[in-house]
């Protein structure tokens, strides 16, 4: 028997969320240690709002080209600037919000630290103004994770009804026409998965227990990430698969586009945790940056020396990491200048994952190309004193 939306009502209460962009946060919004996207942006999706006169699909807080400009920066005509959330090619940008636009979903697949998760919670600030509506992929998802749960003291009390059942965030965006989210959806046990295949083709959710059943409303769809080079990764069924519309996150193309992504977060992350400004260790960024690269790609940057490459990924966001560790031990127990020394002992540790294979690869590293290299003699101290 199919029911209506509206009898399946969600049980538990979320943080409030303004009609309106920008409004409606929560007085402790201020103090979290990591707003939410639509709280830390707020100001620049309500300008967009405000400017924004492109047709919109339903239930969209902005049109397409505002949430492509929402996430890739830009200047509106009245002089107000948004600051770019992903830096890479627009079309990928592009591709993500057109296929969100439709009724497939999004699978946005990349390595590690390719942005993934922090693409998939702009996008879905920026379309629905909440980005909460959240399943954490784990090898322990389970299955209600992604469908429904009870209420086991309802449930005992008076049997199945819409009062014991638990929406998940799923189903609470189908009902709402709001956009969810599942990271790390690879690691998810396949069976679980599927769970998925009859709510993105039906955009339908059966509740055998009650003989309902929920049915998305227009503007609900979601957004996945996922990556196949971690260990524990389940494979998505060919079924599932066909489900979503995949869009493959890449590596900064150059080591300029990474330093500016590596730059960017920095600067966010210290001013919320009052360190140093960026510009004062751009030097140092760009050594970890090219540290990075080179161990990453097995070759260094000229090209005349070939590497071995670690265990580890080397990421984008690792290296964001780095910066951010010694940002902070040069506030507290340097002249607050980034230092070689300050980003030493997070190189070291980010390369050498494996004590015994990853160990030799970064001492061959340190003496082949960081002890020949010009200008680069502090930085060959301060590793070597970190290694020894």
């Amino acid at each position: 028997m199919s029911v209506p939306v509206a009898s399946v009502e969600p049980t538990t209460v979320r943080p409030p969320v303004s009609e309106g962009l920008g409004e409606g946060v929560s007085e402790s919004a201020g103090e979290a240690l990591r707003p939410h996207a639509e709280h830390a942006f707020a100001a620049e999706l309500a300008a967009l709002a405000a400017q924004d006169d492109r047709p919109r699909p339903a239930r969209w807080r902005l049109s397409p080209w505002a949430v492509a400009t929402y996430l890739l920066g830009g200047t509106l005509p009245d002089g107000t600037v948004i600051t770019p959330k992903y830096v890479g090619p627009r079309r990928i940008v592009e591709v993500a919000v057109t296929t969100l636009a439709t009724d497939r979903a999004l699978l946005l697949l990349g390595v590690p630290g390719t942005a993934k998760t922090w693409v998939s919670e702009h996008l879905a600030a920026a379309v629905s103004g909440d980005s909460t509506l959240l399943v954490q992929g784990t090898a322990g998802t389970p299955e209600e994770a992604i469908r429904y749960g009870w209420n086991y003291a309802e449930l005992l009390a008076h049997g199945p009804s819409r009062d014991a059942l638990v929406p998940s965030p799923v189903m609470r965006a189908m009902a709402e026409g709001m956009t969810a989210r599942v990271e790390e959806l690879t690691r998810i046990p396949a069976d679980v998965q599927d769970t998925l295949i009859t709510i993105l083709s039906e955009k339908v959710l059966p509740i055998p227990e009650l003989g309902q059943e929920m049915q998305a409303v227009r503007g609900f769809n979601v957004i996945a990430t996922a990556n196949d080079r971690d260990r524990g990764v389940n494979e998505l069924s060919s079924a599932l698969r066909r489900r979503f519309n995949t869009v493959v996150l890449p590596l900064p193309e150059s080591a300029d586009a990474e330093v500016d992504i590596v730059s960017r977060r920095v600067d966010q992350i210290g001013r919320s945790l009052d360190l140093p400004a960026v510009p004062e260790g751009i030097d140092e960024i760009r050594r970890v940056v090219t540290v990075f690269r080179e161990l990453r790609d097995g070759v260094t940057a000229d090209g005349r020396t070939k590497l071995k490459s670690p265990s580890g990924t080397l990421s984008t966001a690792e290296a964001i990491s780095v910066v951010t560790g010694g940002l902070a031990l040069a506030a507290h127990f340097g002249d607050g200048v980034l230092r070689a020394s300050d980003v030493a002992a997070g190189i070291l540790g980010a390369v050498v994952r494996d004590p015994a294979a990853d160990r030799v690869i970064w001492q061959e590293y340190l003496e082949a190309v960081v002890r020949e290299r010009d200008g680069w003699k502090d930085f060959y101290r301060a590793c070597r004193e970190v290694s020894a």
